[in-house]
C-alpha cells in the first residue's frame, strides 16, 4: 500500500483492529499508525504516482546526462592528456598572419575561421578551420617556428560526442526537445521527491536524514539509498538542471527572448545585419550565451578614393587591418588569456575578440570592422542585465569551470547522485513489483484535493510548456484510459 511507504521506518506491516487498518512499524520503531483514507492521503498517492512514472521515463537520459556530463565536466584535464600540445619557447614569436600562413600551406583548400593565440608561453596557437570536404578541424601550430604540430577532429572525438550526445542524443532537434522534456520532468522529480521524502514524525533521522544501511531488509536499504541522498542533493540537482536550460532549444530560446535584452540605442549607431551573433558559434563557441542574440555588426567596405571606372573593383583592392592588429588591440583591451580571435568570412564580416574565462565577470566580446578597425560594439559583464549575468554564472558554475577543482569536484558530485538516485529508483521499482504488473502506485478512487493539482498543472504549463503539454497527454492517458480500460490497469497498475 502506498500509505506504508509514508513511514520511513520499517519493515512494516498492515493489520485490522475492529475493522480500522493499522500500519504496525515493527524492528526501528515499535508503534502502530492509524490507516485512514484522508484527503491528504490520496493526494500523497497521487504525487507518487507521479513520481513513479516521470522516474521510469526519465532515468534512461539522466543517467545519459550524468555520465556524458562528467566528460565534459573535467574537459580540460581531458583535452591536456588527448592533445598535449606543448611548446619549448625558443626565440622570438611569429606573427600570427606567418602562423596563418603556415597553416594555409599545409591545408591549402580550407577556410579558416578562428585563431586562439597561445594562452602561455608553452602552449600552440590553434587555428580552427574547415577543408575542402567540409571537415572541421582544430590544427596545433608551433608559435616560434610555424610548425604544425598536429590537428583534432572537431566533430569526431570524445568532447564533442559528449557535448552533443548531451544537447542532443545526435537526434537534432527531435533530441533536443528530448532532453529539455526530461530536464524538466527532472524538476518535477525533485519536487515531488522532496514531498514523498517529507518526515512525517519532527523527529525522524534515521531513514530520513541518515540512511540504515544496517537494515537486512532490502526495500528499506534501497529506498533510503534513494530518498536520502535525493534530500541532501535536491538543491543542487535542482540547480544543475535550471542552470543547463537556457541552452535548450524550446524553452532556451524564448527565455532568451523575454529576459536577454540590450538598450535598443547601443546599436543606433553600429551598421548591422539581419543575423544575431548566435551564428558565429555554428563550428566553435565564439560568443557568450548571453551576446548570442544580439545583432552580429557588419564592416564598411570603404571606397578607394578612385571615381572612375567601376567602383567594385576598387572596393575590393582595400585589405583588411590583420589579425596581428586585432591581437596587438586585444592585449590593450586586457582580453585574458585563451581568447579567441574570429575572422571575418565575408566583404563585410568582422573580426570578432571573444573571452571565456573561468570568472563570467571577465567575459568580453567586441567586434572590429575589418578595414577600419573601429569597434562596432564591445559587450562585456556590466552590459549585460541581472538575468544574463546570472544565467552566465549558472553556466560556469554548471560546467565547473569558475572555482577551480572544487567546483569540479562539487558538480561530479551531483552527476553521481544523480545516477545513484536512478539506479536505486530502479531497483526500488524492480523489487516492489507486481510479477508481470508495472506497479503503478494506484489511484486513488476519489480526489478532494484536484484543485491543487490542477494549479500545480498551471503553475508548471507556465513556467515549462513542455512539461504542461506532457502532464497534459499523461493525465488524459491515465484517466481517459488507464482507469477505463481494466487490461490496462491491469499491466500498469
Amino acid at each position: 500500500m502506498p500509505e506504508s511507504e509514508r513511514v520511513p521506518h520499517a519493515p512494516l506491516s498492515t493489520t485490522t483492529h475492529g475493522g480500522n487498518p493499522t500500519v504496525t512499524v515493527s524492528a526501528d520503531n515499535d508503534t502502530t499508525v492509524p490507516l485512514t483514507e484522508t484527503p491528504q492521503s490520496h493526494f500523497y498517492r497521487v504525487i507518487w504516482r507521479w513520481h513513479f512514472y516521470a522516474g521510469l521515463l526519465v532515468i534512461p537520459i539522466m543517467v545519459m546526462l550524468a555520465i556524458t556530463g562528467i566528460i565534459y565536466l573535467f574537459k580540460p584535464q581531458l583535452d591536456a592528456l588527448m592533445y598535449p600540445q606543448h611548446v619549448t619557447p625558443a626565440g622570438t614569436v611569429l606573427s600570427f598572419e606567418q602562423q596563418l600562413d603556415a597553416v594555409a600551406a599545409a591545408y591549402p583548400a580550407a577556410t579558416i575561421s578562428t585563431l586562439r593565440p597561445p594562452a602561455a608561453a608553452d602552449r600552440s596557437s590553434e587555428v580552427s578551420l574547415t577543408t575542402a570536404q567540409e571537415q572541421n578541424l582544430t590544427v596545433f601550430v608551433n608559435p616560434y617556428t610555424g610548425q604544425v604540430l598536429g590537428a583534432r577532429d572537431d566533430d569526431n572525438n570524445l568532447q564533442n560526442w559528449a557535448v552533443t550526445m548531451h544537447g542532443s542524443m545526435m537526434l537534432g532537434t527531435t533530441g533536443d526537445l528530448l532532453i529539455e522534456l526530461a530536464a524538466c520532468w527532472g524538476l518535477v522529480l525533485v519536487l515531488t521527491g522532496l514531498y514523498l521524502w517529507w518526515p512525517r514524525r519532527a523527529n525522524a533521522v534515521w531513514g530520513t536524514l541518515i540512511p540504515r544501511f544496517q537494515t537486512k531488509n532490502k526495500r528499506i536499504f534501497w529506498r533510503d539509498l534513494h530518498a536520502v541522498p535525493g534530500f541532501w542533493g535536491a538543491i543542487l540537482i535542482a540547480f544543475m538542471i535550471i542552470s543547463g536550460l537556457p541552452w535548450a532549444g524550446f524553452w532556451g530560446d524564448n527565455f532568451a527572448q523575454v529576459w536577454n535584452r540590450y538598450p535598443a540605442g547601443m546599436w543606433n549607431d553600429v551598421p548591422t545585419s539581419e543575423l544575431p551573433a548566435a551564428v558565429l558559434n555554428e563550428q566553435v563557441k565564439t560568443v557568450p550565451w548571453a551576446v548570442e542574440i544580439t545583432p552580429l555588426p557588419v564592416s564598411t567596405l570603404p571606397h578607394s578614393g578612385h571615381d572612375h571606372g567601376s567602383g567594385s573593383e576598387h572596393e575590393h583592392e582595400v585589405e583588411p587591418i590583420g589579425v596581428d592588429a586585432v591581437a596587438e588591440f586585444a592585449a590593450a583591451q586586457h582580453a585574458p588569456p585563451g581568447y579567441t580571435i574570429g575572422l571575418p568570412q565575408r566583404v563585410e564580416g568582422v573580426y570578432t575578440i571573444s573571452a571565456f574565462p573561468p570568472d563570467p565577470r571577465d567575459q568580453l566580446t567586441i567586434h572590429l570592422d575589418q578595414y577600419s578597425g573601429a569597434v562596432l560594439a564591445d559587450i562585456r559583464w556590466q552590459d549585460y542585465s541581472l538575468v544574463p549575468q546570472a544565467v552566465e554564472l549558472g553556466i560556469a558554475l554548471h560546467q565547473g569551470t569558475f572555482g577551480g577543482l572544487f567546483n569540479q569536484l562539487v558538480m561530479l558530485a551531483v552527476c553521481l547522485v544523480i545516477i545513484l538516485l536512478s539506479v536505486s529508483g530502479a531497483v526500488m521499482w524492480w523489487l516492489r513489483r507486481p510479477q508481470g504488473r508495472l506497479g503503478a502506485p494506484s489511484m486513488p478512487a476519489n480526489f478532494p484535493l484536484w484543485r491543487g493539482a490542477v494549479l500545480i498543472l498551471l503553475v508548471l504549463a507556465l513556467i515549462f510548456p513542455l512539461v504542461g503539454a506532457s502532464l497534459l497527454v499523461a493525465l488524459a492517458f491515465d484517466y481517459l484510459l488507464v482507469q477505463r480500460v481494466p487490461a490496462l490497469q491491469r499491466v500498469l497498475n
